[in-house]
C-alpha cells in the first residue's frame, strides 16, 4: 500500500511540473482567459535565455525539493505508526535516511546550478 501511495505522489509531481507552469505561462493576464479576446501585438518576450533557463531550475529543484520533504514526513510518520515492530521501524530508518540523502542532493545540485548560472551571467555580461 505504502509503494503505491509513494507512486501516485512521485506521479503527481511529475504531473504538476509538466503541466503546472503551462498552464501559469500561458495567461499573461486575467483578462486574457480566452473569452473572445485575441492579442494583436504578440510579440517575442524579452527576457534574457539564461535568466529563463535558471529560472525553470529552480522551478525543477522546487518540486524535488518538496518529493523528498514528502518522503522525510511518509517515513516519520511510519516510524511513529510502526508500534514497536522492528520491521516497520526498520523501513521507516530506510525511507528517512534517503529522504535526506534526496535532499542533500538536492541542495548541493541547486547550489553548483546557482554558481554556474550566476558565472555564466556576470561572465558575458
Amino acid at each position: 500500500m505504502n509503494k503505491k501511495l509513494l507512486k501516485g505522489l512521485v506521479s503527481l509531481a511529475f504531473l504538476a511540473i509538466l503541466f503546472v507552469p503551462a498552464a501559469t505561462f500561458a495567461i499573461n493576464n486575467l483578462d486574457e482567459l480566452g473569452y473572445g479576446y485575441i492579442n494583436n501585438d504578440i510579440a517575442l518576450g524579452n527576457r534574457d535565455p539564461r535568466e529563463m533557463v535558471a529560472q525553470i531550475i529552480n522551478v525543477a529543484m522546487l518540486f524535488l525539493g518538496i518529493i523528498a520533504v514528502v518522503i522525510v514526513l511518509l517515513g516519520g510518520f511510519k516510524w511513529m505508526t510502526a508500534a514497536g515492530n522492528e520491521d516497520k521501524v526498520s523501513e521507516a530508518k530506510k525511507l528517512l535516511g534517503a529522504g535526506v540523502i534526496g535532499l542533500v542532493i538536492i541542495l548541493a545540485a541547486w547550489g553548483i546550478t546557482t554558481f554556474i548560472l550566476n558565472s555564466l551571467i556576470n561572465a558575458t555580461q
